[in-house]
């Protein structure tokens, strides 16, 4: 048995799908009622910090550049993108085995306050999504303490 959870737009509850593929692959998936609906899938990442900078990683096979959106709101990195369902996947086709994953993704990543978030930089390396966000740097005084 597969499950699958997605975040609808809508009402913003998480809803499950329970898909049960039997061994002898008779079982098969409905392509077209999943394609239209208006659900996002969420977006795996990876998180990682070293000392100056804050780094998020996703995997992008198969996807567009055109298709990917990074944005922020305060203190929240937004990541979207649209993953087309490719044509071979046709009103006449049987799925057997459906692992890989379409249509519409998205995180909201909540990252620390002590970002540079006017310098966040995006790339692309060997399929994988790069966003890096140095941290701020501030100098460290001593204050004087004065006796009064």
């Amino acid at each position: 048995m597969l499950k699958f959870f997605w975040l609808t737009k809508k009402d913003d509850e998480i809803t499950e799908v329970e898909i049960d593929l039997e061994e002898d692959t008779s079982s098969e998936i409905d392509i077209e009622e999943t394609e239209e609906n208006e659900d996002e899938w969420q977006l795996a990442v990876d998180i990682l910090e070293t000392k100056y900078e804050y780094i998020v990683l996703a995997p992008v096979a198969g996807i567009d550049i055109d298709d990917i959106d990074v944005s922020y709101k305060d203190s929240v990195l937004i990541v979207s993108w649209y993953r087309a369902l490719p044509e071979i996947y046709s009103k006449d086709i049987n799925i057997k085995v459906n692992e890989c994953f379409w249509w519409k993704f998205s995180r909201n990543i909540i990252l620390p306050e002590n970002l540079d978030y006017d310098n966040i930089n995006a790339t692309i390396e060997n399929n994988l999504l790069v966003i890096t966000i140095q941290k701020l740097r501030f100098n460290n005084s001593s204050i004087m303490i004065e006796k009064v």
